[in-house]
């Protein structure tokens, strides 16, 4: 009998040569999976103000071991004895995206940039390749599925725990961040604070705003309640819960329209795939911590309608389409390549509160494209890779991954998602994982193992025996 969260194939032993086999179960001191659950952890336990000291925010040590991933990548593919085998459709969507953000930059600069837009296009192309960096090591550095597995269940416990701060912060007034210090990290950019909205207070916990906080409980969300159902254990399945219990709880704390418009997107793809028992469970779950809400801050629930049934007079909404003209204006300008990657600086200009306008202006038609073709892509791929796979547990997690990128594409029209190192870094390693599963799903033991090149001793025989075995 396979035990549960482990796939058949990482059972078989992969042959790459004559008389040569190798195990996708093998452990190593330092690997893919362990510097994703380093660079989670980084991100999320730490306050996104912490900073390695006289540089910018884009020292978080998140980010620096983001950026190294994508030096440890491209080292691997410059290395003839390092290349891993097997096509990798990620791969061309994140050069695609790399080359558009370059081909921008250079004509940002052939037009003239300020001091000010010249330090955000440098710092613009440095996050186009800690994004990559993501991307790629979480595509082709998964040996199998139960390290991704537990790669997933550390980004869970993270959330939680940023829960929890939120939390803190929401019912208690305390912000916990400020006493978050770390030695060798110093405090540094713009620190949002805790902000009074109606009858009660938005909270960012551990990230830079409270939208940004709101996506990542929502993006979190689907996974602690897949674990929830999954985990190997009784008591597993509890801690799981409850962490799902803190996580949902979490995003009507941040009173953010954002927030609940994730959720309802992760609910409407994922409710369909679940039992009616399953069903019935989190509408009781979801019962009582509407009810829980009223009896704590009964003054959050009407804040809360208030935003949605008068959002045509909100002027965090009108403020931003009243920019539709303006947008248009300097759109027509530079309509294919847009004014520069990164150029559109919010304090030199107006702040956009737009993802997909803001690549539309600095990146133009084609970067929009790139970027949304990366999303179309990392959805295909999950979308695939659930195909594929005969158990529910996986079918299951692919249905999230595709949650995800949708939640993604959305959000990015309701706030300047990738100009947030929390989330927009999350975001990278949920498009990575669409790869990891294509390939990890794929018949092919030559594109499931990715076994480097300089392994193969019989590359031909190799392929015959390929077509063979299947997963």
């Amino acid at each position: 009998m396979i035990p549960s969260g482990l796939h058949p194939a990482d059972l078989e032993p992969s042959w790459v040569g004559a008389r040569t086999y190798v195990t996708r179960r093998r452990l190593t001191l330092l690997d893919a999976p362990t510097m994703l659950s380093l660079m989670i952890c980084l991100l999320t336990l730490l306050p996104a103000h912490l900073i390695v000291p006289g540089m910018t925010d884009l020292a978080r040590p998140a980010l620096i071991v983001a950026l190294l991933m994508w030096f440890w990548w491209m080292t691997a593919r410059l290395n003839s004895r390092l290349v891993l085998t097997g096509p990798q459709p990620m791969r061309w969507a994140v050069l695609a995206f790399l080359l558009s953000m370059l081909l921008s930059y250079a004509i940002g600069f052939m037009r003239g940039l300020t001091t000010m837009e010249m330090n955000s296009a440098d710092r613009w192309m440095l996050t186009a390749a800690t994004i990559a960096g993501v991307i790629l090591l979480t595509a082709d550095g998964m040996p199998n599925w139960q390290r991704l597995e537990g790669v997933l269940r550390v980004f869970v416990y993270c959330c939680a725990f940023v829960a929890v701060i939120g939390l803190i912060q929401a019912f208690l007034y305390l912000d916990l961040t400020q006493y978050m210090r770390v030695p060798g990290l110093e405090m540094k950019g713009w620190i949002v604070g805790l902000e009074v909205r109606g009858g009660g207070v938005r909270v960012p916990s551990t990230t830079f705003h409270y939208i940004e906080f709101s996506v990542l409980m929502a993006t979190a969300l689907p996974f602690a309640i897949h674990f929830a159902r999954f985990a190997a254990s009784s008591l597993g399945r509890q801690i799981f819960a409850i962490s799902a219990f803190l996580i949902a709880a979490a995003i009507p704390a941040t009173m953010s329209r954002t927030g609940f418009l994730s959720l309802a997107i992760v609910l409407l793809i994922l409710m369909p795939t679940w039992g009616w028992r399953l069903r019935y469970n989190m509408m009781a779950i979801g019962g009582a911590l509407l009810a829980g809400m009223v009896v704590a801050k009964p003054a959050l629930v009407s804040t809360i309608s208030t935003m949605f049934l008068g959002a045509s007079s909100d002027p965090s909404i009108t403020s931003r389409t009243e920019r539709y003209e303006m947008v248009g204006y300097y759109f027509s300008q530079r309509p294919w390549f847009g004014r520069g990657t990164g150029t559109w600086v919010s304090p030199q200009y107006q702040y956009l509160d737009n993802q997909w306008f803001a690549f539309a202006l600095t990146n133009g038609l084609v970067g929009v494209a790139v970027l949304a073709g990366l999303h179309l892509t990392a959805l295909s791929l999950a979308l695939i890779a659930r195909r594929r796979v005969a158990g529910e547990r996986e079918r299951h997690l692919c249905t999230i991954l595709i949650a995800a990128q949708v939640v993604a594409i959305v959000a990015g029209f309701t706030f300047d998602s990738l100009s947030f190192s929390t989330y927009a870094t999350v975001l990278s390693f949920m498009v990575g994982l669409c790869g990891a599963v294509w390939r990890l799903t794929h018949p092919a033991l030559t594109v499931r193992t990715s076994t480097p090149r300089w392994f193969e001793s019989d590359p031909a025989s190799f392929d015959d025996r390929s077509q063979m075995v299947r997963g």
